[in-house]
């Protein structure tokens, strides 16, 4: 099973000792959110210098803060800084209440925008010059950069239309809140088909959810309902949690002792899932203790 776990913030020196000892435990994968450090790309060009194997993924980079040719040469410098595979631009339009309240631009049109945007970066990625007049997004005469090392692309989608945009135009798509009949009910069906109408291999999807192991449920889930609660308040997550046929975060978590949650992890697998991101949440009086319980299992799970 390909587990991946939060890429966390710090020092550079915490962030590069995560990574080396997340590889060294037989994770697949760390991924970043937008906000470690300011912005994860430069720490992780780093941090791929000191590890050998492990995929570091941003999840996800802002569409609207970066313009399209900044957000494919960023991915690509940071690429060539790692001098190996292994970086992947994880790339989202995030949520009008960010984009309008917070940073006072239109998300009039999210759905278009990163179509668009998508194609742009991808072109890029590929070393194409691309040559895009669109409704949202201009690129013209940029000569293409040859990339020192291959990037991989995923889109946060949600929806029908980004989920067509991550199969057609992506290597796949990057989940959260999606659980395991999301992923076999929705997510999978228009991600495969739009890749295989588009003639692209079979899509990435990696599905993140919060996981905890414990022994009280109930508990688990009302601590799960607060910390994650601001995702049951977007109209993106609400879809996607309806799709899972839950009414909200606290449902969609993953939570159990390790028997339970090692067949939850799995669940996600036999639904479509080609990789779990595991956001690991502490539960009880012992936050330390109840994340090496949860990541022992997880260390377990991959390493099989």
């Amino acid at each position: 099973m390909r587990i991946g776990l939060n890429g966390g913030a710090g020092t550079i020196e915490r962030m590069i000792e995560q990574a080396r000892q997340a590889e060294a435990d037989g994770f697949s994968s760390l991924w970043y959110p937008s906000a470690v450090a300011g912005d994860p790309v430069a720490p992780m060009a780093v941090i791929g210098r000191e590890t050998s194997s492990i995929e570091l993924g941003t999840a996800v980079l802002q569409t609207y803060t970066a313009h399209p040719l900044l957000q494919a040469n960023r991915a690509l410098a940071a690429a060539m800084a790692m001098g190996r595979a292994g970086f992947t631009l994880g790339i989202g339009p995030s949520h009008a209440p960010v984009i309008e309240g917070m940073y006072g631009m239109s998300y009039a049109t999210p759905g278009r925008h990163t179509e668009e945007y998508v194609r742009i970066v991808a072109g890029l990625l590929r070393g194409e010059t691309v040559d895009h007049t669109g409704a949202e997004l201009t690129l013209r005469g940029v000569p293409a950069q040859p990339p020192a090392q291959p990037v991989g692309l995923l889109v946060a989608a949600l929806a029908p239309r980004l989920l067509r945009v991550a199969g057609s135009l992506a290597d796949g798509t990057i989940l959260w809140m999606a659980n395991a009949r999301a992923v076999e009910t929705h997510v999978v069906p228009h991600i495969t088909k739009a890749a295989a109408d588009a003639g692209r291999p079979a899509p990435r999807i990696v599905a993140g959810l919060p996981v905890a192991v414990c022994d009280d449920v109930a508990q688990a889930r009302a601590v799960a309902a607060a910390q994650f609660s601001i995702y049951g308040q977007l109209p993106n997550y609400q879809r996607i949690l309806a799709h899972g046929g839950v009414d909200g975060p606290a449902d969609a978590a993953i939570v159990g002792d390790e028997a339970s949650v090692a067949a939850q992890l799995q669940s996600l697998v036999d639904a479509g899932a080609t990789d779990v991101w595991a956001a690991i949440f502490p539960v009880g009086d012992d936050a330390a203790a109840s994340r090496r319980r949860t990541r022992a299992l997880l260390k377990e799970l991959a390493a099989s």
